[in-house]
């Protein structure tokens, strides 16, 4: 569950969530729901409280109440830090959609444990698979004029590709994220915004562009990897990780992740005029010790 907190404005209530919130640590979420039910009739409008209480709500069975309380933390709070919209997609009323807000808030409140987390704890590797695959695209002395990084995070990527880029850039929507790759001092320039808002009025030609383990977090690939057309030098390459799984379409997965099916990749590609020199299985992560299916893809100018 998103932990993201806005206060209610009113201190009973406001202590009714954080008593509540300590049931459900305990696993007492029957207890937790019905005191977050209290908490939501005291402050109707608090919408934290309402998702905790879809949360506790879809996590008893409860799927038409969870329904009515996602719905209700995103009436009252549209911009979505807390991600009620993907949570309506799981239950399987909703469009999927991810809204910047949520993406932000999420690797603002994961930025300073970031690397550990992913590398040791997730064993993470896709910089590596993707570098590896870029190398076997071009070779490995090919040295990039300009190379784009999007959602870059911390800079694990900008790190594995530091010797093939003359000069890199990065985009990315968390301010604490884009903190922890200043700090490498690996990118000549990094942007705080949307993925699709940077490259829709970008200028540059990039002789690269990368998105490792960024996808994820995207349902349709049609409109990205368009705009990356749209910003790749004539003999750019285009290289990325997703997870995928057996079907052709899109999932969100348990862990509010997306995974592509190769024909949604091969499609969203071919419409955006980019030909697929590889695209192979390989994992980027583990999840609970099992490696997850995943797709490392490289693409050029058709």
């Amino acid at each position: 569950m998103s932990t993201h907190f806005a206060s209610s404005g009113n201190l009973l209530a406001d202590r009714r969530f954080e008593f509540a919130q300590a049931l459900a640590e305990r696993g007492e979420i029957e207890a937790a729901a019905d005191l977050m039910a209290q908490t939501v009739a005291l402050s109707p409008s608090f919408a934290s409280a309402w998702f905790a209480l879809g949360d506790f709500q879809e996590r008893l069975g409860q799927g038409t109440q969870a329904e009515n309380s996602f719905r209700q933390a995103l009436r009252h709070e549209p911009a979505d830090h807390h991600g009620a919209t993907l949570r309506l997609t799981r239950l399987g009323v909703a469009a999927p959609a991810m809204t910047p807000a949520y993406v932000e808030t999420l690797f603002d409140q994961y930025a300073e444990r970031f690397d550990h987390a992913l590398v040791d704890g997730l064993a993470y590797r896709g910089p590596a698979l993707l570098r590896a695959a870029i190398e076997r695209a071009s070779s490995p002395s090919r040295r990039f004029a300009h190379m784009l990084d999007l959602g870059c995070g911390t800079g694990l990527a900008g790190e594995a590709f530091r010797h093939m880029a003359e000069r890199m850039s990065g985009v990315d929507l968390s301010a604490g994220m884009l903190a922890a790759a200043r700090a490498r001092n690996l990118y000549a320039d990094l942007a705080q915004t949307d993925l699709a808002a940077f490259l829709a009025v970008s200028r540059a030609r990039y002789d690269l562009v990368i998105a490792a383990d960024v996808f994820a977090y995207l349902s349709d690939l049609a409109p990205v990897c368009a705009a990356v057309s749209g910003v790749l030098a004539p003999a750019g390459l285009f290289g990325f990780s997703v997870e995928t799984h057996a079907g052709d379409g899109v999932v969100l997965g348990e862990k509010l992740r997306y995974a592509h099916g190769g024909t949604h990749v091969r499609a969203a590609l071919a419409a955006a005029k980019l030909s697929i020199i590889e695209m192979e299985p390989a994992s980027a992560r583990n999840e609970a010790g099992v490696p997850v299916a995943g797709l490392v893809v490289v693409a050029s100018p058709a």
